[in-house]
Formats: structure tokens, sequence, C-alpha cells
């Protein structure tokens, strides 16, 4: 089924990004072992929004049953420049025909090379009403995208449509992926793993994909 080893689809988490923050607890000179805390904003990273993040519904991030969070997605490259971009159905090329309900979709924007400039935050490429209505009438169950926002992140009124339509049609959103350019198949297996967090309208995953063999896609 598998034909390559998992290909890390994450971002690092390093002290001082946006919402990441580490202290110093405990170190081997003074206290026998080495630990630090730390200080996590729910979507710093690559990180997956809950039902609660935007009030659609009352489901939190450790209510995912894990079997929504993996599956088969189509990878769609898309060329150009995406700066500001508002990307349609049309983007999908092909995969607007092939797609079957319960399979997920992965943006790839190359976004992801812009993660330590001002850029990734305030000129992202996002996605438009149309778009995240098909999404959701075609019972797309993952929507990831390299970018840390799937709407413009400076715009209150965008931002909240964008994740309402999504979230309430049932389609789970993966924000902050990266290394998508790695993926050579048209189709892969897709994870992203939340942090188990009571409550959470939000946390960062672990996002990883395999390449599958012809007969597996």
């Amino acid at each position: 089924m598998f034909t390559s080893p998992p290909i890390d689809l994450t971002l690092s988490l390093a002290d001082g990004q946006r919402g990441v923050a580490f202290e110093t607890a405990r170190t081997v000179e003074k206290d026998g072992w080495n630990a630090r805390t730390l200080h996590l904003y729910s979507h710093c990273g690559t990180h997956m929004d809950s039902p609660l993040h935007f009030g659609v519904s009352e489901q939190t991030i450790d209510e995912f049953p894990l079997s929504d969070c993996m599956g088969k997605a189509w990878v769609v490259r898309i060329a150009g420049d995406c700066t500001r971009r508002l990307l349609t159905v049309s983007d999908l090329g092909g995969v607007a025909e092939t797609l079957q309900p319960g399979d997920s979709l992965l943006l790839q924007t190359g976004w992801s090379h812009f993660v330590n400039e001002d850029k990734y935050r305030d000129a992202l490429p996002r996605i438009s009403e149309d778009l995240a209505k098909w999404c959701v009438d075609k019972g797309v169950k993952i929507l990831g995208v390299e970018p840390p926002s799937v709407a413009d992140v400076h715009n209150l009124k965008e931002v909240t449509h964008i994740h309402r339509i999504l979230l309430s049609g049932g389609v789970i959103i993966v924000e902050g992926l990266t290394h998508l350019e790695l993926l050579k198949g048209p189709k892969v297996y897709f994870m992203a793993l939340p942090l188990k967090v009571a409550g959470g309208d939000g946390a960062p995953v672990r996002a990883l994909a395999f390449e599958m063999d012809d007969e597996s896609r």
C-alpha cells in the first residue's frame, strides 16, 4: 500500500516563533535532567482547528475521532505567484472531477518557504467562498494548506466567514503545512494528529504523508 517512508509535513516549533516560547525548567547540572516549559498558542505552527474555534459548535479538538484525522488526500500543485491569491475550484484542475466524498485536499502553494517573512501572514493565498462551499458539498474530509490560515488573518469578516463555512460543513482544517513539494504522487495517505487538549479550540499537529501504490489510490 505505502511506497515510501513517512514524509514529515510539519513545521518545527522553535522558541521565539509566533505563539511559541520556551523556558528552562530543569538542567542536568542542577537537577539531574534537562526539561523545558513550553508555552504554545493553540494555533501555532502546523495546527488543526476545531469547530469551537469559530463557535460553530461545541466540538473540541480532543473529541475528534482519530479516523477523522487521516485518510487519502489529493495533492493539488498550484502554479504561479500565490501572493494574496484567492484560490477557486478552477485551481483544483482535474481533481475537481475525480475527488470522492471522504477524500482530503492538500494545496501546495509553496507558501511555507515564507514562514520567516512578514508576507507569510500578511499576503497569504486564501480559500474563496466558492471553494469553501465546494469542499463542503463534495464531502472533503480534511483541507490542508501551507499558510497559517485559510483566510486573511487581517480581515475578521473574511477569516470568520471562510472558517465557519468549512467547520460548520464538517471539513477539518489543517494550516501551516510544509514540505508538500516532497510529495510525488497525485494522491497520498495523509495524517494530522493533534495534541489531545481537553476543551481545545485547536492544537498543534504532527502532519505526515505516505506515498501509495496505484492500486491503493
